[in-house]
């Protein structure tokens, strides 16, 4: 039977494998997305010499990657399972806030960054998006992404682009700038969550950008144009590294 908060991928639960030198991470991540994500944990390894083999063997939709083990990286360990022809979609799950880390990883071609004091919910939430190609990127981090990328066009471009969006968009911008989910912007807003993400979609559309990442890092670069973010900003500034 499949759970309320089931992460499914077409008619089955999301398989995924992790890798992670701690076993209390190992277990503790196992029982989170099996017993509250409903995903089908395929298997979990502190080895990364059985990685790829458990790939191969699994097809999990997913593997997360701890970024720092004794014997290696998850980065290079990731190159590794792309030189043996492995596409699994990769998230990285760590301690690790690096501005030089997050840049790498992204690099590689992660479609997630996640971070290992992050919210369980917001967790099994970021890989369910990981697994459909959406990249996810830990809420903490969203402006040290919005410093590493540049926006597309011209200021008074991207200003025309804000223009377009309706009093409510704006609004649910403002609150993807927090890296809230759906399901808490709704609770928010009191709106359905199947608005959110009709919302959501027109937002994407009308900005011309392709993730709800992309998203908050626009809210963030245009926050003097978005009530709520220079707050945002602020907030992280003071926060210590």
């Amino acid at each position: 039977m499949v759970g309320r908060g089931t992460v499914m991928t077409s008619d089955r639960p999301l398989k995924v494998v992790l890798v992670d030198d701690h076993s209390l991470c190992r277990n503790g991540l196992t029982d989170l997305l099996q017993h509250r994500g409903g995903m089908q944990v395929a298997a979990a390894t502190g080895d990364p010499t059985l990685v790829v083999g458990l790939l191969l063997e699994h097809q999990p939709d997913i593997v997360v990657l701890d970024l720092r083990m004794p014997t290696t990286d998850g980065l290079t360990l990731l190159r590794h399972i792309r030189s043996e022809g492995v596409q699994t979609p990769a998230v990285i799950l760590t301690m690790s806030d690096s501005q030089d880390d997050l840049a790498a990883a992204l690099r590689a071609g992660v479609k997630g960054y996640l971070l290992k004091d992050m919210e369980p919910e917001d967790v099994i939430a970021a890989i369910g998006r990981a697994a459909r190609g959406e990249l996810s990127v830990a809420p903490a981090l969203t402006l040290k992404l919005a410093q590493m990328l540049q926006s597309g066009g011209s200021e008074p471009e991207r200003r025309d682009l804000l223009s377009s969006l309706t009093e409510r968009e704006r609004e649910i911008l403002q609150h993807l700038a927090r890296g809230e989910s759906n399901k808490t912007i709704a609770r928010a807003l009191d709106i359905s969550h199947d608005t959110v993400k009709l919302h959501v979609r027109h937002i994407l559309t009308k900005l011309n950008l392709n993730s709800r990442v992309e998203a908050a890092v626009f809210a963030v670069e245009q926050r003097a144009a978005v009530p709520g973010n220079a707050s945002l900003v602020e907030s992280a500034r003071r926060t210590p590294r």
